[in-house]
């Protein structure tokens, strides 16, 4: 599903006007109509509830007038507090009607004791304040009543996104309404799923308001939300008549001294997620330890530095080792000695079946750039906002400013796909565009949870699906494993090794 900026759905309005003819007061009342059937589907019937709806000047509050207009045709009571009587287009139009049916309509006080008594006796309080249009810091009076609207009690409401937000990056000007739910048209807007402004939305009902669906179709959006349906169709399917080597057979370069763990969840999210064949390649000193921990899963010790990673000697076994395996991951608990570091630099350019790139690799990549730009088969980058940071020669936090921009950036320099991990986990492709992952939640920042989706996407990418695919694939299992994890518990206290236990429901329900 395309996710789209304000300037994006301009476009999309402008040309149902002007190329097919449907007025922009018909979107409106369409959008009304859609709020209303949002809330009598939430929260039932609506005759004799008490509604006050918040609307500004543009657009927003013409939707916002709509709905005071259809509720109270419905026997809601309907209470209209507006920013200014000085409405244009559709918006005066709405106005116009709502005045004229002798809907309560009047402009905000200063004191906001009149709609601080009407908010505290809703049922539901409507935000038809400012939609998609908001660039600036929220100012007086908006963010009183804004500061009010988040004050009560009280079911809310934001007509297509929540006042304060941007809908273009989520970020809040300021302050920002938090809606339990936001009704937005045509197409969802990129700031509802990034955050902070997907925690400001609540749940998210996507109208269609008679935008053209060809209008929608040839828009050139790069922003997109994985929906169950689009993951859905990547599963790779069982054959009946299949065997083990049907499925893959995945090499893990990973592991160091004190960092086991992490090769050992990769490996078990892999196979769990359907991969056929698991090989570990690890510093020989620590196989046994590998040996005790794993069961359905190979290892293979290899020549270890002092530190005992995994040293330059295991270049020509690394290199035997690819013979016959689908895909690779390297990274996990790898270390950053230099000496591994060197293995790594070397055996970049040499590999001959589809990475996934983790952990210790991007930091070592970080250091010297070029062998990942020498590699000549497909990559999956998977780095937290820290080591997109390094890759990009930029603090995390700037990382976090925009992780779009970011994510697009690296994945562009490098020619490979990027999944930046994090709550809203990004895939960028070096073309630009980017899809946004809604599953996952904050139980799931907790140790290992990475290494973990780095065994699920590299198990897809094992079982021959393309390195975008596997990405797309991958980042949604993960979370949607991660959220039945949580089923019947709190978020504190979910490790990551109940996502790996909860990766064959999850993939099966996707399924």
């Amino acid at each position: 599903m395309k996710l789209a900026t304000a300037a994006e759905m301009r476009e999309l309005d402008r040309r149902t006007i002007e190329e097919f003819g449907i007025p922009g007061v018909v979107l409106m009342e369409n959008a009304g109509r859609a709020v209303v059937s949002a809330i009598v589907h939430e929260w039932g019937q609506v005759d004799g509830r008490r509604y006050v709806i918040f609307c500004g000047k543009g657009n927003n509050g013409g939707d916002g007038l709509v709905i005071a207009r259809r509720l109270h045709n419905m026997g809601a009571k309907v209470s209209v507090r507006i920013f200014s009587w000085d409405m244009k287009g559709d918006a005066e139009v709405n106005l116009n009607a709502a005045r004229k049916m002798g809907i309560d309509i009047a402009p905000v006080s200063q004191d906001l004791s009149e709609e601080n008594t009407l908010a505290a006796h809703a049922d539901v309080v409507i935000d038809a304040i400012f939609g998609t249009g908001l660039s600036s810091e929220v100012g007086e009076p908006y963010a009183g009543v804004i500061k009010m609207i988040n004050s009560m009690a009280r079911k809310v409401v934001s007509v297509d996104v929540p006042s304060g937000v941007n809908s273009d990056d989520g970020k809040v000007m300021g302050i920002a309404v938090h809606a339990d739910m936001t009704v937005t048209f045509g197409l969802p807007k990129r700031g509802l799923y990034l955050y902070p402004g997907a925690q400001a939305a609540g749940m998210i009902k996507t109208a269609e308001i008679g935008i053209p669906e060809t209008v929608i179709n040839e828009a050139a959006i790069g922003a997109n939300l994985l929906t169950a349906a689009r993951v859905r169709s990547l599963l790779p399917r069982r054959d009946p008549d299949s065997h083990k080597g049907t499925y893959g057979h995945l090499l893990i370069i990973a592991g160091s001294v004190g960092k086991t763990g992490a090769a050992v969840l990769a490996a078990r999210a892999a196979l769990r997620s359907g991969a056929g064949l698991v090989t570990l390649a690890v510093p020989e000193s620590l196989n046994d330890i590998f040996e005790e921990k794993l069961t359905e899963e190979m290892t293979v010790p290899l020549p270890e530095t002092d530190e005992r990673s995994l040293s330059y000697a295991a270049l020509d076994g690394l290199l035997k080792l690819m013979e016959g395996k689908t895909a690779v991951a390297i990274g996990p608990g790898i270390s950053r000695n230099a000496d591994t570091a060197r293995l790594l630099r070397e055996l970049l350019p040499k590999l001959n079946i589809p990475a996934v790139l983790d952990a210790d690799a991007l930091n070592i990549l970080s250091e010297d750039e070029t062998p990942l730009d020498n590699m000549t088969i497909p990559v999956i980058l998977t780095p937290h906002p820290g080591e997109a940071g390094r890759l990009l020669g930029v603090p995390a936090v700037e990382v976090q400013v925009d992780r779009p921009g970011s994510a697009t950036e690296l994945a562009k320099a490098h020619n490979c796909t990027v999944v930046l991990k994090g709550a809203r986990t990004l895939v960028a492709s070096p073309d630009g565009s980017f899809y946004v992952n809604p599953t996952g939640n904050p139980g799931m920042a907790t140790a290992g949870t990475g290494d973990v989706l780095t065994g699920v996407i590299s198990s897809f990418l094992a079982q021959g699906l393309k390195a975008s695919d596997a990405a797309f694939l991958g980042v949604y299992a993960h979370g949607y494993a991660g959220d039945k994890a949580i089923y019947g518990k709190g978020y504190a206290g979910l490790i990551a090794g109940d996502i790996i236990e909860a990766l064959p429901s999850a993939i099966g329900e996707i399924g």
